[in-house]
């Protein structure tokens, strides 16, 4: 069954898809409204290792229509979700939301920001 993951940062990266998925994704642009992106510093040390920033990208819920988040809605399998949540830093959390298309998406979140 494939499931579609928002990406707006570094899942869109076709050399870290590589890595975490052995393939590179096929995916297609999307629009995530109401939320904004924000920066957040990373305490997970591997993460920062192996993505060579400190610095991320996060969304910010604001629960304003107005504001609108562009990315990539990627084509993944349940199993590649698992290999996703296991890259993703400490504090970041995967919840399902709705993006403009009116399809529902899995997108990660900084929960601890």
């Amino acid at each position: 069954m494939t499931e579609r993951l928002f990406s707006y940062g570094t899942l869109r990266d076709e050399a870290v898809q590589h890595e975490i998925f052995g393939r590179s994704l096929e995916g297609r642009p999307e629009v995530l409204s109401g939320y904004r992106l924000k920066m957040v510093r990373i305490l997970d040390e591997a993460f920062v290792a192996s993505s060579g920033a400190e610095y991320h990208r996060t969304l910010e819920p604001t629960g304003r229509t107005s504001d609108q988040v562009e990315g990539t809605a990627l084509s993944v399998t349940e199993e590649e979700l698992a290999l996703a949540d296991a890259y993703e830093p400490a504090g970041y959390e995967r919840v399902l939301v709705e993006v403009a298309s009116g399809a529902t998406a899995w997108v990660y979140l900084d929960t601890e920001g």
